[in-house]
């Protein structure tokens, strides 16, 4: 007996961290989230849009003199959307909502894996019905993917992991449980039934992104956050989904339309995406000033390339550069194309400094604005 409660004490005596300690790496949501992790995608589409602009002034005028002194100017806009998506077949084929890349027609696509390799990708089809769309990547090696042969049961109270790039963030999960089954609702005036609720956090940027269960099973695809009800007022925990077994039927009915394609159609393919050495030296995202885009801007035609976005705390934002003006001369050599200034930076090394000359040639007028700001490449 004395015996017996030495040995006890000794147990007790023992640290607390010694006694039943799980290891992380074995638990389920880990688990679950390692096998699915690979095949998640985040995708960034961008589209070129008309848009009329007016003057407040001219509008002045038509209100309360009743004439338009000019008429409305026209201009383009790039809009950028950013989403999630998933690999279902090795071959790169891809599933999302149909809302991340609508007017695909119009879009460049393209998908960063979880390597942080990215690539362009071309849209095959798409139902604003369900909310899915498939896209493909196209690459001599076999993706990673996420199986549709063996889906979830969907219990209610079972826990499930979304999985996605919310808000930008790459790799971002949340946990939560299935909440309901079968629900409808209306966006946007389009009625979405059967989905799965869940209390599981979905922000913007989780949209087509896998919803999972603790196998690594899919639930459904993320597709809206209910935030306010239709009265206006604010909820909590009420996020939706995709069923799975939908997705499963609607990527079986795309494979076929993407087999049925002709290959005139479908569009070429390619491999990881290239940086400009515009982009990559100096941070700065370039584009040829057409003669459609000079007429919207004002701008002097046939002269120069338009600069349309910055690095933040790249050598050109260091140095003064803004989206929106206009690069004449690399070096003392004139350029009017983004491939003139790739091919004058093809002989740029690191740490050299090149000289540009950037600023607004107004169409039909005789002023200029115009600096030359020295930049060393990084």
């Amino acid at each position: 007996m004395h015996r017996a409660l030495v040995v006890a004490l000794l147990i007790l005596a023992r640290p607390i961290s010694c006694l039943g300690q799980a290891d992380p790496a074995s638990e389920p949501a880990v688990l679950a989230v390692a096998k699915v992790l690979p095949a998640v995608v985040n995708i960034n589409t961008e589209r070129v849009v008309r848009r009329t602009v007016r003057d407040p002034f001219e509008d002045f005028y038509a209100q309360f003199f009743g004439y338009n002194r000019v008429r409305p100017r026209e201009i383009r806009q790039t809009l950028q959307s950013l989403g999630s998506g998933f690999i279902v077949d090795p071959a790169g084929y891809i599933i999302t909502n149909q809302h991340v890349v609508e007017r695909a027609a119009d879009l460049k696509i393209h998908v960063t894996t979880n390597d942080e390799k990215t690539y362009n990708a071309h849209y095959i089809a798409g139902d604003d019905k369900t909310d899915l769309a498939f896209i493909k990547i196209d690459a001599k090696t076999a993706f990673p993917f996420v199986s549709l042969d063996n889906i979830s049961p969907n219990l209610l109270g079972e826990t499930v992991i979304v999985v996605g790039n919310a808000v930008g963030y790459g790799s971002s999960i949340s946990r939560g449980v299935l909440s309901a089954a079968k629900r409808n609702i209306t966006v946007d005036d389009i009625e979405y039934k059967d989905l799965v609720q869940t209390d599981a956090a979905i922000n913007p940027g989780n949209s087509g992104g896998p919803v999972i269960d603790l196998s690594g099973r899919l639930v459904g695809i993320s597709s809206a956050k209910m935030a306010f009800t239709p009265q206006g007022v604010p909820t909590q925990g009420l996020g939706f989904a995709i069923p799975a077994e939908v997705v499963r039927d609607s990527v079986n009915r795309f494979k076929k339309i993407a087999q049925k394609q002709p290959e005139s159609e479908k569009q070429p393919a390619t491999s990881e995406v290239s940086v400009s050495k515009a982009e990559r030296f100096f941070g700065m995202q370039l584009q040829d000033l057409s003669q459609e885009l000079s007429d919207a801007l004002g701008y002097a035609q046939g002269r120069g390339v338009l600069i349309t976005a910055v690095e933040p705390d790249s050598p050109a934002d260091e140095a003064g550069i803004e989206r929106g003006l206009v690069i004449y001369q690399v070096d003392k050599s004139d350029v009017n194309s983004v491939k003139q200034i790739e091919d004058v930076l093809g002989r740029v090394q690191s740490g050299a400094n090149v000289n540009f000359t950037v600023g607004v040639i107004r169409a039909g007028r005789q002023d200029r604005q115009l600096a030359t700001l020295t930049m060393a490449a990084r």
